[in-house]
């Protein structure tokens, strides 16, 4: 084995912008596919390649130490580069791309992701696929950092010069009600609002919304999962704002609840696919391209014929 104590490496500036990003050894670890030990002994190698340390480890959370500071402006030019030049080449060649890392938000990681990664394998044969699924929020901080190449996600109000955006699919917000509740607003006033945690975009959305109407529901519960909101209203604890994709989500409770439009003004999110501009050449387009049918197929076909009163509402763009 080639000793590579004492020498930059890319792999090792890989791991230190990732740190840096996450203040967080085991954060980073997880970000990266290693181990928190291989993560911890490749900053030991940098800092005495570089000679100079880079982070304060005894802090929590981690802290850049000045000299930290100046050398992840320079980390990540260098990690920019190489990612430029991994793209030129995969650009001319795109069935010799060596790795596709893809962010998918939560809602599509059941039925369109599998579907898509297939496909996909089956013309890019000499490729790995990482996948990460989350919340759209973090797959967009995942991109800007440069740790995904894709991410499909909900739209979050604003784009940076460098996004290429391929708009994929819009959906309303609805109102998920106990089996047989009313469906007036003076019928959900009389319930508590189970409400999407404000952590997230879309949480913050719909209080915004609400905000907008002028209206002030009584909320006593925040969560940030589907199924557990979802578990919660077909209880009959409450009701909740959420889209249609995630009421499919949380099938196992669609029986005790029922789906209706927003008893006011209609609120709709747009869902995406982006990625850096002209770093993958015609591969979004192409990813892109390939998401619409499944989309069509495995969730906005299956929902307009089991709730007719959406379409026009969940559609393809």
């Amino acid at each position: 084995m080639v000793e590579t104590a004492g020498r930059i490496t890319l792999w090792g500036i890989e791991v230190f912008t990732a740190t840096a990003d996450e203040l967080s050894i085991s954060a980073a670890a997880r970000r990266l596919g290693a181990s928190p030990s291989s993560v911890s002994q490749q900053l030991s190698n940098l800092e005495n390649a570089v000679g100079a340390i880079l982070l304060d480890r005894s802090a929590r959370p981690l802290v850049l130490t000045p000299a930290g500071a100046l050398f992840r402006r320079r980390a990540q030019s260098i990690l920019n580069e190489a990612e430029q030049a991994r793209a030129e080449l995969a650009m001319q060649d795109l069935s010799s791309l060596t790795r596709f890392r893809l962010g998918m938000i939560e809602d599509f990681d059941a039925d369109v992701t599998p579907r898509l990664l297939s496909q996909m394998a089956g013309d890019l044969s000499s490729t790995q696929f990482l996948l990460e699924t989350g919340a759209s929020h973090r797959l967009f901080d995942l991109l800007d950092a440069r740790a995904l190449d894709v991410i499909v996600a909900a739209d979050m109000g604003a784009s940076a010069a460098w996004m290429e955006v391929h708009p994929l699919m819009q959906e309303p917000f609805v109102a998920a009600v106990p089996k047989g509740a009313g469906a007036s607003l003076a019928d959900l006033r009389a319930l508590p609002l189970i409400q999407y945690t404000g952590r997230h975009h879309m949480g913050r959305q719909i209080a915004s919304h609400l905000a907008t109407q002028n209206l002030r529901l009584d909320h006593r519960f925040e969560l940030d999962s589907y199924h557990a909101i979802m578990a919660m209203v077909a209880a009959g604890a409450g009701w909740t704002i959420l889209t249609p994709l995630g009421f499919l989500r949380a099938q196992r409770f669609r029986g005790a609840a029922d789906l209706m439009p927003l008893p006011f003004d209609p609120l709709t999110r747009c869902i995406s696919l982006t990625a850096r501009r002209e770093v993958l050449g015609d591969m979004p387009g192409d990813v892109a391209g390939r998401l619409r049918p499944l989309l069509s197929e495995l969730i906005v076909e299956p929902a307009l014929v089991e709730m007719p009163w959406l379409n026009g509402a969940l559609r393809l763009l």
